[in-house]
């Protein structure tokens, strides 16, 4: 059910023209935008009655219930355009704001794909962002250590191929330049309020697929990144015209169950991969991570075409295009990349 949507008349969002990349401000008009939420559940109330005299002074807070594991989305739709909604989905640590900017002022792939015509839904998955309602508050160790949110800003910088330690980039790096651009980028992450529950997610993003199609009339082209890709293989396929795949934590396991369906959904799907893999540091252990994954997907890619479905991976150094980490869309060169994406999505008639 889609809950509390806010409609606006025209309003004029001008590109922002800061930054290394310069781009020329170019007006853009939205017909629509607001939020809403998907999926979830209502908790059992607490045993006892509720007592309206006492309601929230009631520490114990009986006969009252939350809504709980549902995922909040923001959307716009712009005045422009017939494209197939695109439904956006963040990684692990992030929420909807990787895809609304860049560390250094510029245009995110929202605004990139707005206008080019395609409406954006913007998802903050259940237990992270503006969806953090949750029963059971986190206990995984990857989240929290002592009851703290668990530091790691430098594990991640490199984890993510941006530099060796920061605030390093690697030579001929597209990551913005700047200690505030760094600050900016670090000031993304935030931990999950509740408990990783992949099948929960993929389940909840599934409903937020159906309000899409329900409110546009369109299946909806879903872009997910990293930990947002594993989250998409358990999203049912019958609201999904196609996925993007950003550097994605894996593809489906060929001939397994969620191999199966997106195959009989004939699904078409793109897998892109930045730079730093094939030639990153051969003593950090992620660059073999990351070859694994890229060795994967492209082995899934090739089963998957034979099958007679529709896959393409993209490992960018080999169209010319150099120099990105796993956060290609917020780089100096996001623009270049979201081209190519919409040269793929056009081929697909999207």
């Amino acid at each position: 059910m889609i809950l509390g949507a806010v409609a606006v008349a025209a309003v004029a969002i001008v590109a922002c023209t800061s930054g290394q990349q310069k781009q020329e401000p170019q007006g853009l008009v939205i017909e629509k935008q607001g939020v809403f939420s998907s999926g979830g559940r209502v908790t059992e109330p607490i045993t006892g009655e509720y007592d309206p005299t006492q309601n929230w002074l009631d520490q114990e807070r009986k006969g009252t219930t939350t809504h709980v594991d549902h995922a909040n989305t923001f959307y716009q739709i712009p005045a422009v355009g017939t494209g197939n909604p695109i439904v956006f989905l963040h990684g692990y640590g992030q929420t909807r704001t990787g895809w609304q900017s860049t560390p250094d002022g510029r245009e995110g792939w929202s605004d990139l794909f707005l206008k080019k015509g395609y409406p954006v839904f913007l998802v903050d998955q259940p237990r992270r962002g503006a969806a953090g309602a949750t029963e059971e508050i986190v206990t995984d160790p990857g989240d929290v250590s002592g009851g703290k949110f668990k530091v790691g800003e430098q594990a991640w910088y490199t984890h993510f191929r941006i530099g060796r330690v920061a605030p390093e980039r690697y030579e001929g790096s597209q990551f913005p330049e700047g200690d505030e651009a760094q600050r900016q980028f670090f000031c993304q992450m935030t931990p999950n309020t509740g408990n990783y529950d992949e099948r929960l997610f993929g389940s909840v993003l599934s409903d937020v697929l159906a309000d899409v199609q329900q409110m546009t009339g369109k299946k909806s082209i879903y872009v997910t990144h990293s930990q947002g890709g594993r989250v998409g293989w358990q999203t049912a396929t019958e609201n999904i015209a196609a996925i993007v795949a950003v550097e994605p934590g894996f593809a489906p396991q060929i001939g397994s169950e969620e191999y199966q369906k997106f195959l009989a959904a004939k699904v078409p799907m793109l897998f892109l991969f930045g730079d730093y893999i094939e030639n990153g540091p051969e003593d950090i252990q992620s660059t073999g991570f990351w070859r694994m994954v890229l060795g994967q997907c492209r082995e899934f890619a090739a089963q998957y075409n034979k099958d007679g479905g529709n896959a393409k991976v993209i490992y960018l150094p080999d169209e010319g295009i150099k120099g990105n980490s796993h956060f290609m869309f917020q780089e100096m060169n996001n623009s270049e990349i979201a081209d190519l994406v919409e040269k793929w999505l056009k081929e697909h008639n999207l």
